[in-house]
């Protein structure tokens, strides 16, 4: 049994895609960032980051207990638990790995700074547009590196797997970070492609995961997200 320690993100859904496309038997922990569940010490016993997601495997390494934590490394060690997600051949399994390092370093990161300055500082009328402006560019750069990659073909190594699961979760919220998909047709097919596997279907039950979709925080769960007081909030968004 796994312990996932989730909070409603695309960088916990790809561990769910993966838990779900391997038939590991898994268990939700649901950590609530919002209320600062991250920074409690038996959370971080396990993620010494403080940042979802994480898991517990019970039965890891010589059927020892093993906790494990960022995306890229979870779905790697699943994958190599499993034998699956990754191609057979050593070249294109490290391929796979660059994308999934890709991922984790340069699509996640600023696809993740520009919500945060579009949506989130937004909404309190902080306007920084130089911030604002250079993450959208870098967003959007990541993109174009995907729609050319994903030209010629359907899945980013050729076969689905790990790389595919760590970037699509972004790919599905681009809106949220000014990206229109529309702009990026290999992308958004590739999108639509991964979208329609029951895989990527899944919901959790529970009604904090709909709760946690809300893009609007009040001060205490702005500081337990962000780590800093929120700023104070102005009569509207900023344009």
């Amino acid at each position: 049994m796994i312990d996932f320690f989730y909070y409603q993100s695309p960088n916990a859904r790809k561990v769910l895609i993966a838990l779900e496309e391997l038939e590991l038997p898994y268990s939700i922990r649901w950590v609530d960032i919002t209320k600062g569940d991250q920074h409690q010490p038996e959370f971080r016993a396990i993620n010494p980051n403080g940042k979802v997601p994480a898991i517990v495997d019970h039965d890891g390494p010589s059927g020892r207990p093993m906790a494990l934590f960022e995306s890229g490394a979870i779905l790697e060690y699943l994958a190599d638990k499993t034998g699956r997600l990754l191609p057979r051949d050593a070249a294109l399994a490290w391929e796979a790995r660059a994308w999934v390092y890709w991922q984790a370093a340069n699509q996640g990161p600023m696809a993740g700074q520009a919500t945060h300055f579009l949506r989130y500082a937004a909404d309190r009328g902080v306007d920084d547009s130089y911030a604002r402006d250079r993450y959208l560019r870098e967003a959007a750069r990541t993109y174009e590196v995907l729609n050319t990659r994903l030209d010629d073909r359907d899945y980013l190594v050729g076969e689905y797997s790990i790389a595919d699961i760590m970037c699509f979760p972004w790919t599905r919220v681009a809106d949220g970070h000014g990206v229109s998909l529309d702009d990026y047709p290999a992308v958004k097919t590739w999108s639509e492609r991964i979208k329609a596997r029951p895989t990527a279907k899944v919901r959790i039950e529970d009604r904090r995961d709909e709760a946690a979709r809300q893009s609007a925080y009040t001060d205490e769960q702005w500081e337990q997200l962000f780590g800093a007081p929120a700023p104070n909030r102005t009569s509207g968004p900023a344009s």
